[in-house]
């Protein structure tokens, strides 16, 4: 698989909630960063914790909560994803649409490092 395929598998197993497919792609002593602002935003070491304080978190604050890709960049041993995260509140049923941006960086075909750069504004008025 090339870093691009690796990515694509990556977002298909966040779609279908498949973590076990997610934590083969990923190192286990991966990082994740989400920009400053950004809800329950910090950096968080290891694929465990990224399912156990990111994803499932989403999903308790989140009703069909995704990222929509619009486009991948293959940049070698990092890959760019553009897209927007949706979803709707649980709290207030405010609809999100917010522009992102997410950089992976692979060593040997498996994820090690991921940073997230959104707009976080539009995050927080769709939970207020």
């Amino acid at each position: 698989m090339t870093n691009l395929e690796i990515i694509q598998e990556l977002y298909r197993a966040f779609h279908e909630k498949d973590n076990d497919a997610f934590l083969n792609i990923c190192i286990p002593d991966l990082e994740w960063i989400q920009n400053d602002g950004f809800p329950q935003g910090a950096t968080y070491q290891g694929a465990a914790e990224v399912v156990e304080r990111v994803f499932k978190m989403n999903d308790e604050c989140w009703e069909k909560f995704s990222f929509h890709i619009d486009q991948y960049l293959d940049a070698g041993d990092s890959v760019i994803v553009i897209g927007a995260y949706v979803g709707c509140n649980r709290q207030t049923q405010k609809s999100l649409h917010a522009a992102a941006a997410h950089v992976y960086d692979l060593v040997d075909s498996k994820v090690c490092r991921f940073r997230m750069f959104a707009d976080t504004k539009t995050i927080w008025n769709s939970m207020m």
